[in-house]
């Protein structure tokens, strides 16, 4: 029985995503920078792919896993908005990381 999945180019931005977002948050904690912060990017960076895995699972066949998502989302489901919250988390963190770089190497 197959299902729907996502294209192997998408899966592999999103774990490489996750990979170096995992890397920038140990060497921060490292270099004990934002350290409160860079853990919870941890926390986040492996426990969203793992909730999003298996609540994935029993999906419905037909729809992938972006738009299984997004349809727990709009039933409310608690693990979708922890996803979704954890997404945005990371976005942020990236966004704080590459602002701080950037303020380093414009001094």
């Amino acid at each position: 029985m197959q299902w729907e999945t996502l294209a192997d180019w998408i899966w592999a931005i999103y774990y490489l995503f996750f990979i170096t977002t995992l890397g920038t948050a140990v060497f921060s904690i490292v270099k004990k920078d934002n350290k409160i912060w860079s853990i919870v990017v941890v926390l986040f960076t492996i426990t969203v792919p793992i909730v999003t895995l298996i609540n994935s699972i029993g999906r419905s066949r037909g729809l992938n896993e972006f738009e299984y998502l997004v349809s727990q989302l709009q039933h409310g489901a608690f693990w979708s908005i922890f996803v979704i919250i954890g997404y945005f988390f990371l976005l942020g963190w990236w966004g704080l990381f590459l602002f701080k770089i950037r303020l380093i190497n414009n001094s």
